[in-house]
């Protein structure tokens, strides 16, 4: 069932129930109110009579025929019974046999002072009157006439209101339904005409406040992060391709013309370790293309656990200082680090080691002075490591771009390199619910610091 077909019988629904139980209590309290109000009629009418008969000397049951039939305010169908206290009747002003009064009646009446009940089409009511001439019984009987027509005519006035007021309610609830989905309309006919080649494209959102106004900027929101991934998609894969050719072509002409003439065992030599090393690049691009699509996943995948960063960095350090016999690398903790505490954070060790690697790597590479300053710092609850080279530098304009997979800035496209190691620097690090930061001047040097949350155990917490 359609959404605005929903809305607009649940709408008429509860409208037609509100108006249903409104009119039910109206009706009911107009039937009660005629009751009581026809009842308190025959109770001063048996009353008068009671009072006239056991009050009034000079009047008899023969005088009292001839008042009652010439009494204009009588009740419509209107007939008295009136028993003495040994049940024997006393006075009747009607022949036919319409009414009866039951021994049960009688024995209420009697038992309680008053008493009625209904004899359709007639309500009848009892009544014990005594007297200076003794006790009586008095019963009157007749038919609201008015009063029925009365409750009739609004019956049907609730009922024709009721009807008319549904057709109403249903009409105004399709239009409203119609007016609050109409915008769901809009956006869904666009969508339909956003694809892979117009991912650009956006949706009405509308006022910017109401639901569906959200529902549009959260769509906007999801299409800009596909555009933007493929875009990312697009860019790395052509990226990947020239990559890759580049040492596939190398390769494939070396080998080529090594078989075109026959060669010296030394040149043979040459040749195997020139390919030798295209192969040992395009292994280690392979591996790191691996690492980078892998930390991609979320966090949960990678078995987090409370980790010390100084002891990995510490151990970092020392294998590039083994790789590297020229490599000057100096380690500084800030003051503000006074507990082992606030060097722990949740995260992997192999992925941290990555980290550490690709920065020291860049530093190296990219600075003809081989030397690297490295700060701890804690501040709050965050951990900041950063890696200050006396490197070429990154452009102004290229600072924004330098985290990009094979993207290389101007300055060293020259040296060696694919540009996936800050790609996978950023990744790691976001796993890590961190971010990197970028400070750098042309022909001065480079600092790149990373920034994590410390994750301090429950004592410590407590204790602090």
């Amino acid at each position: 069932m359609e959404i605005r077909r929903k809305l607009t019988y649940q709408f008429s629904a509860t409208v037609a129930v509100l108006l249903f139980l409104s009119f039910l209590a109206i009706y009911l309290s107009f039937s009660e109110s005629r009751k009581a109000e026809f009842i308190d009629r025959l109770k001063s009418k048996a009353k008068l009579v009671g009072q006239m008969l056991i009050d009034i000397e000079e009047i008899d049951v023969e005088l009292l025929r001839k008042i009652e039939q010439n009494n204009p305010l009588n009740l419509s169908n209107e007939k008295v019974i009136i028993y003495d206290d040994w049940n024997r009747q006393l006075f009747v002003n009607f022949a036919d046999t319409s009414i009866s009064i039951t021994t049960y009646f009688m024995n209420q009446v009697r038992a309680r002072g008053e008493w009625r009940y209904v004899q359709h089409p007639y309500e009848i009511y009892g009544l014990q009157y005594s007297g200076p001439k003794g006790r009586i019984f008095v019963f009157v009987a007749a038919t609201d006439i008015f009063g029925r027509k009365k409750l009739t005519m609004l019956g049907n006035i609730l009922l024709f209101v009721f009807v008319v007021s549904l057709a109403f309610v249903f009409i105004a609830g399709r239009f409203f339904a119609n007016q609050a989905l109409n915008p769901i309309e809009g956006i869904i006919a666009r969508v339909d005409e956003i694809g892979i080649s117009n991912l650009d494209a956006r949706v009405e959102e509308g006022n910017g406040k109401d639901e569906i106004a959200k529902l549009a900027i959260t769509f906007n929101n999801m299409l800009q992060r596909l555009d933007s991934s493929f875009r990312i998609q697009k860019t790395f894969i052509a990226n990947a391709s020239h990559e890759l050719r580049n040492p596939l072509t190398a390769i494939t002409g070396q080998l080529e013309v090594m078989l075109m003439t026959p060669r010296s065992a030394e040149e043979y030599r040459n040749t195997l370790k020139s390919v030798h090393e295209d192969i040992v690049s395009i292994n280690q691009m392979a591996n790191n293309l691996l690492l980078l699509a892998q930390t991609s996943l979320d966090s949960a995948s990678h078995n987090f656990v409370r980790i010390r960063i100084d002891d990995i960095l510490w151990h970092t350090v020392n294998e590039m200082k083994v790789k590297y016999s020229d490599y000057q690398i100096n380690i500084n903790f800030s003051t503000n680090i006074d507990d082992e505490e606030n060097l722990m954070i949740m995260g992997n060790e192999q992925l941290m080691r990555i980290v550490f690697v690709n920065l020291l790597e860049n530093a190296y590479k990219y600075s003809d002075k081989k030397k690297v300053s490295i700060l701890v710092d804690q501040q709050s609850d965050q951990l900041s490591i950063g890696f200050a080279d006396e490197g070429y530098g990154i452009a102004d304009d290229e600072i924004n771009l330098v985290f990009n997979p094979f993207y290389r800035a101007r300055q060293v496209v020259h040296r060696k390199g694919h540009g996936i190691g800050l790609s996978l620097v950023e990744n790691i690090v976001t796993l890590h619910q961190g971010y990197v930061s970028v400070n750098s001047r042309l022909n001065v040097g480079s600092t790149f610091t990373i920034h994590l949350p410390v994750h301090q155990s429950p004592g410590s917490l407590a204790n602090s």
